[in-house]
């Protein structure tokens, strides 16, 4: 039978600056381990500490940019595209432009505050 999510749940976001995370699957929200999804609105100026996540992550930009910093190099990714990082690969995620971005961001095993391993502020 199909579960019907009735609303996200919102979580505290890492970062400089107050960033918006809707969780409507995952660990918190729904008690799924195997996938997280979760709606993103960042401020511009926004930055978030590296990390090296134990999991997949797909990030779709809704709208805005989103940066995206790794081992040698970063990449801009604009609404309509998408970016996938791969499990033990070290990233680091920040909105610098115009009015921040709105996002989807999907992670394989499911998001988790013990594998997503941010370096210290």
């Amino acid at each position: 039978m199909p579960r019907i999510i009735e609303a996200p749940t919102t979580i505290k976001a890492a970062g400089n600056k107050p960033k918006q995370i809707h969780e409507y699957v995952g660990r918190v929200n729904s008690g799924d381990s195997e996938l997280s999804v979760a709606r993103m609105v960042s401020p511009s100026g926004w930055v978030e500490p590296g990390q090296r996540p134990e999991f997949m992550e797909i990030t779709v930009v809704l709208k805005g940019r989103v940066r995206v910093e790794y081992e040698g190099g970063e990449c801009e990714i604009a609404a309509g595209q998408a970016v996938v990082t791969e499990p033990g690969e070290w990233v680091r995620y920040s909105t610098p432009h115009g009015d921040g971005a709105e996002y989807i961001a999907v992670c394989l095993p499911a998001f988790s505050p013990q594998t997503v391993h941010r370096e210290e502020s």
